[in-house]
C-alpha cells in the first residue's frame, strides 16, 4: 500500500459557540492549523459550525459569498488541506428565499469544490420549517479518494448510502447529534461501514448548544467495520487523524462481493 493511496483525514471534532459565529470560527482554526501541523489532507468540521444547529437562518445563514464562508475557505487555503465544513447556505440566485443546510467541501486552494445540501430534514425539531431539503447526493475525489458527504439524520436512512456506495471509498458524517441518543451514533456509523463495504468517518461537535448537550463520539469504521486507529492531534481537545485507504476497500469488495448481491433480482 503506497502513501499516495492513503488519505490522512482529521476528525475535527470541537465546541462550537452557541450563536457565536467569531468563537465557532477561531475555534475552527486552530483545529484546520493542528490538524494539518500533524499531516492531515482532509479536515472535517461538524454540522452548521458556525453557528450550532440553529433554526435562526436569519441571522446565521449567509451566501456562498458571506464572510464566514470566505473565512473557512481562507482556513483551507491557507492550511493547504481540502475542508468540509456544515454550514447554513442562502441561495442568493433563486426567486425564493432558500435556505439549506450544507455540507460544503474546500480544495487546498480554497475553492468551493463541492456543495452537499442535507436531504432528510430533522421533523423532530421542526428542520424543515426553516430549510428547504436537498435532492441529491454528491461524490467528489480528494487526493485519489472518492468521497460522499452527508449530513446528520441522514445517517437514520440507509437507502441514501447504499445509492452512492459503489461510488465511495470513504462516507462522511457531519453532525450535531445530542448526547441523548449517542447509543444510536455509535451503532448507525458502524452499520453504515458494514453494509456499504467502505469507510464511515462521523464528525459530531461537543459542548452545549440551545440547551441541548453534545459529547462528540466522532469516529471511523473500516469497509469491514472494524474502527479504525487514530492518532491525536497535539494542541487540540479531542481531534484525532485517520487512514483511509481505497485499496482496502477494492480488497474487502473483491473477498466479499456482497454489494453485487444487492441489484440481484
Amino acid at each position: 500500500m503506497t502513501e499516495q493511496s492513503q488519505l490522512r483525514v482529521a476528525l475535527g471534532e470541537y465546541d462550537i459557540g452557541w450563536h457565536d459565529p467569531e468563537t465557532s470560527l477561531n475555534r475552527a482554526a486552530v483545529v484546520v492549523t493542528q490538524s494539518a501541523a500533524a499531516g492531515a489532507h482532509l479536515v472535517v468540521l461538524p454540522e452548521m459550525c458556525t453557528s450550532g444547529f440553529t433554526m435562526n437562518v436569519a441571522d446565521f445563514a449567509e451566501s456562498m459569498t458571506g464572510d464566514r464562508i470566505t473565512r473557512l475557505s481562507r482556513m483551507a487555503r491557507s492550511s493547504g488541506v481540502w475542508l468540509v465544513a456544515g454550514v447554513p447556505t442562502r441561495d442568493t440566485h433563486s426567486s425564493e428565499r432558500v435556505v439549506r443546510n450544507s455540507a460544503l467541501v474546500f480544495s487546498p486552494s480554497g475553492d468551493l469544490a463541492a456543495a452537499y445540501h442535507k436531504q432528510k430534514l430533522f421533523a423532530y425539531a421542526d428542520e424543515q420549517r426553516s430549510y428547504m431539503g436537498g435532492d441529491q447526493s454528491v461524490v467528489l475525489e480528494i487526493d485519489g479518494v472518492r468521497v460522499a458527504p452527508f449530513i446528520c439524520y441522514d445517517l437514520r436512512f440507509p437507502e441514501l448510502f447504499r445509492a452512492v456506495a459503489a461510488q465511495s471509498d470513504l462516507i462522511l458524517i457531519i453532525a450535531s447529534w445530542p448526547a441523548a441518543r449517542r447509543t444510536h451514533w455509535d451503532v448507525l456509523l458502524r452499520a453504515r461501514a458494514i453494509e456499504n463495504q467502505c469507510y464511515v468517518a462521523g464528525v459530531n461537535r461537543s459542548g452545549e448548544g440551545g440547551g441541548i448537550a453534545y459529547d462528540g463520539g466522532s469516529a471511523a469504521f473500516d469497509p469491514w467495520g472494524a474502527p479504525v486507529p487514530a492518532r491525536d492531534v497535539p494542541g487540540t481537545e479531542g481531534v484525532r487523524t485517520v487512514v483511509v485507504s481505497p485499496a482496502e476497500v477494492a480488497r474487502v469488495r473483491t473477498a466479499y462481493p456482497f454489494l453485487a448481491d444487492a441489484t440481484c433480482s
